[in-house]
């Protein structure tokens, strides 16, 4: 089983996703802010990473910059209001393999990430 790793500090936003990857039969883990995540990270790193940039603490860049000097073979999927060229750019340019805004299309995130897994 496939094992995703949320990362929001929005709780609606982490329980709705959760609902929808467990829907989906992913093992499904959560983080509440960036600092959280790579806790987590470092105790068992994810298939995959769902995450927000704007967070406190730790941001959601330095999550994926963390990945991928680490963990290269997990995938990162950033979700995130920023919607701007220059910030969808700059997280794809951290190594992020895909980049999604808010507001989403759940059938669209579920699509995109089980392409990502295979």
């Amino acid at each position: 089983m496939k094992q995703i790793l949320l990362v929001d500090d929005e709780p609606n936003i982490l329980l709705s996703l959760e609902f929808l990857f467990r829907k989906e039969a992913y093992d499904v883990r959560i983080a509440r802010d960036g600092a959280e995540a790579m806790e987590q990270i470092a105790a068992g790193p994810p298939d995959l990473i769902v995450l927000d940039i704007m967070m406190p603490n730790v941001d959601g860049y330095q999550v994926c910059t963390h990945v991928k000097e680490h963990f290269d073979h997990v995938k990162v999927v950033f979700l995130s209001a920023k919607s701007k060229t220059a910030d969808i750019e700059a997280g794809l340019a951290l190594g992020a393999d895909l980049y999604l805004t808010k507001p989403f299309s759940n059938k669209e995130l579920v699509r995109r990430v089980k392409l990502l897994l295979n």
